[in-house]
């Protein structure tokens, strides 16, 4: 019998993951490999499966001797992890087998890879199988079309060890029906939101259930209302399943924001026990949400439309998780403060911010493209990195940008606290969503945080944990969980800075010795010891970073390199030496 091994490369740290608040619970990570369990279930029983979720534990030697076949799927900012993967199965000669949205996208430009199985693989897998076996697989599959999702099985979430996550995820729709200029999902998966049918998602439910999972279910669909027909018949049968058994799942998802007109199905999701939704709104400014062709962020008769709605989904039950994006071209200078000040006011406690990116094959990319603005640089997985000519000035964007997350979590957490009770004097607290938890977890909670604040954030939380119990001791729970993911919040934020730091230091140090190096009268071996000292000095400021801190992808190693380059160059440099610093452009 063959032997599949099924990795998951690492995720760098996101404001998403959570990384850090998962590690009060002593929880490896957030979500499980959905596409790889779904691809799982697809193997004929005569395949021996293995999953090795890289984002919990290591990829073995005897994992590898283990296998026969590796089959990887992953998203774009998997991709120096997974470059890290196929390395180790090309030297350990296993051949190994690429899917997911980051090949689809990228394919032609990596290497190791000895076949692709691209886009939807439900009518393709078994055809890929079967050429395997006999020894005519080719080089890369792709689907002739969208394929029936009704096809799709009930994923393997028997492989995994469901106590590392935080929570579950399962999947209703593909596909989209806006076609926002930066987005990447109409052209992976379509603008007809595809479905399952609701026997499909109950007995999907149910697996999870007799597997014995209680708590956090994410539907990841890109926009779960994109079918609203669909949807309006999925979610009363949610919401019975729910009901039978005492909602044993806390259910979030993502949708447009164009959720807040549809009243009605609102309601049923309050049923259902939604108590998070996330949102693009992308920006407060009209006409950059025009430019960027997302209508459902706008109305012409209400000019606080996107306020508004957060606050009447707030009300209706669910917690707003919000997307926002700078470097827009009809962004100026008054764009940092306006999104601080939404996010504030609209009380958004996890606003995800990021600069715009081209992403290959959308139409930003081919717009850019045809502007001349595209720059000849991979997507970088730095969070400040750019891969286009913004119409700002970039280094003011990247620093607005900082000033921006700088000023959200901020290193006392005293703005985001002030969001985090805005979000709860106007939440409604439907009790089956929001239920009570005993004195003793919740004390234990609270001590768990404490633990881990820093001096100036202990008393910020102290009465904000003092104003909730006064002012909605129901939504205490809700309030330790958010206290959680704002300690993550702010050390991912002091994260960026303290990598970012490093790599501007380096630029600073070289700019020194190389002002050193060429002053008259320096001999040659005085030189030397000038680059040897720099070098101590950075390698120094290297091991002061903290090991939580780095991850692949991070570019340290790189910089490093190109800094010890630099130093030892004979050539007096015409012009400043370009490390690879976050931002640059």
């Amino acid at each position: 019998m063959p032997n599949a091994l099924l990795l998951y490369p690492e995720h760098p740290p996101t404001y998403w993951g959570n990384n850090y608040a998962l590690d009060l619970l002593g929880i490896k990570a957030a979500f499980p490999p959905l596409g790889l369990l779904t691809l799982a279930a697809m193997f004929p029983s005569r395949y021996n499966l293995r999953v090795v979720d890289l984002n919990v534990t290591p990829l073995e030697d005897d994992d590898l001797e283990w296998a026969d076949l590796a089959f990887t799927s992953t998203m774009i900012p998997q991709r120096p992890s997974l470059e890290q993967v196929v390395e180790r199965c090309n030297r350990a000669r296993v051949p190994v087998v690429a899917g997911g949205p980051h090949p689809t996208t990228f394919h032609e430009e990596m290497e190791g890879i000895d076949h692709f199985v691209l886009d939807e693989v439900e009518e393709t897998f078994e055809t890929f199988l079967h050429d395997l076996e006999n020894g005519t697989a080719k080089a890369v599959y792709r689907s002739p079309r969208k394929p029936d999702v009704t096809l799709s099985p009930v994923p393997r979430f028997d492989l995994i060890d469901m106590n590392e996550y935080h929570s579950m995820c399962l999947q209703f729709s593909r596909g989209c029906p806006f076609d926002c200029e930066f987005c990447d999902i109409t052209k992976l998966y379509g603008r007809v939101s595809r479905t399952k049918s609701p026997e499909q998602m109950v007995a999907e439910f149910d697996h999870l259930y007799e597997l014995g999972w209680r708590g956090p279910l994410f539907l990841v669909d890109d926009n779960f209302i994109g079918n609203k027909r669909e949807v309006s018949r999925l979610l009363p049968v949610i919401a019975e399943w729910q009901k039978e058994r005492g909602h044993p799942y806390a259910l979030f998802t993502e949708a447009s924001v164009n959720l807040v007109r549809m009243n009605d199905l609102m309601d049923v999701m309050i049923e259902a026990g939604f108590d998070a939704v996330f949102l693009g709104i992308e920006t407060p400014n009209p006409k950059a949400l025009k430019k960027m062709k997302k209508p459902q962020n706008l109305d012409m008769r209400d000019d606080n439309y996107l306020f508004t709605s957060v606050r009447k989904i707030q009300q209706k039950g669910m917690m707003v998780l919000g997307g926002f994006i700078l470097g827009l071209d009809d962004d100026d200078d008054n764009a940092f403060d306006a999104q601080i000040e939404f996010i504030q006011e609209a009380g958004i406690p996890i606003a995800l911010v990021g600069l715009l990116t081209a992403l290959k094959g959308t139409n930003l990319w081919t717009r850019l493209e045809r502007e001349n603005r595209l720059l000849d640089k991979p997507v970088e997985i730095d969070a400040t990195a750019l891969n286009f000519k913004p119409q700002m000035d970039p280094g003011e964007l990247v620093e607005g940008y900082l000033r921006v997350v700088g000023t959200i979590y901020d290193s006392t957490l005293e703005n985001y606290f002030d969001r985090c009770l805005t979000l709860l004097d106007n939440l409604n607290p439907v009790p089956h969503i929001y239920k009570p938890a005993s004195k003793h977890l919740l004390y234990l909670s609270i001590m768990g945080i404490r633990r881990r604040l820093t001096p100036d954030q202990l008393p910020v939380f102290s009465r904000y944990v003092a104003k909730v119990s006064r002012d909605h001791p129901r939504l205490l729970p809700l309030a330790i969980r958010l206290a959680a993911m704002g300690y993550h919040c702010e050390k991912l934020t002091r994260q960026q800075t303290v990598l970012r730091e490093f790599k501007a230091s380096l630029d600073s140090e070289l700019a020194s010795f190389n002002e050193a190096r060429w002053e008259a009268g320096v001999a040659p071996g005085e030189a030397d010891r000038f680059g040897q000292e720099a070098l101590q000095r950075a390698k120094a400021r290297q091991r002061a970073i903290p090991e939580e801190f780095r991850h692949a992808g991070d570019g340290i190693a790189e910089a490093m390199e190109a800094f010890r380059h630099a130093l030892s160059s004979e050539a007096r440099p015409v012009a400043p030496v370009n490390l690879p610093v976050a931002g640059s452009s």
